[in-house]
């Protein structure tokens, strides 16, 4: 067989299926609505000017202004996308007198951030 050719994705027309318990898999499945919250928290992931931007709050806090030097963007640009973020829970504020301050909203984020970081690394 070529190595090159990838094993089709399906049963034969002759099983019949595992002997897995189905419903116990299923009641231990989450929600529908849990794996929609999970895809939009992901797709939060998936631009790399977000990436750039919690990286960058993995060091250290910073304000906006920081963040534009550090991703050569404008404020409105940078604005936008820790909206994006502060409302899916990645990023958090703190306002000091007129300057407001951007870090990761816990460690959940930091340990999911360096794991990925960690897997696309290893070959």
């Amino acid at each position: 067989m070529d190595q090159h050719v990838m094993p089709a994705e399906e049963c034969d027309d002759a099983c019949s299926g595992s002997e897995q318990d189905l419903h116990l898999i299923k009641s231990a499945m989450m929600s529908p609505t849990s794996a929609v919250h999970m895809a939009d928290w992901f797709k939060a992931f998936s631009d790399p000017t977000r990436i750039r931007i919690i990286d960058a709050l993995l060091q250290k806090e910073l304000c906006v202004h920081d963040l534009t030097v550090l991703m050569n963007m404008g404020q409105s640009a940078i604005s936008h996308q820790l909206r994006s973020l502060r409302n899916m829970r990645i990023v958090k504020r703190r306002k000091v007198g007129k300057t407001v301050f951007y870090s990761l909203d816990d460690t959940h984020i930091e340990q999911i951030f360096l794991q990925t970081l960690h897997h696309i690394g290893h070959e």
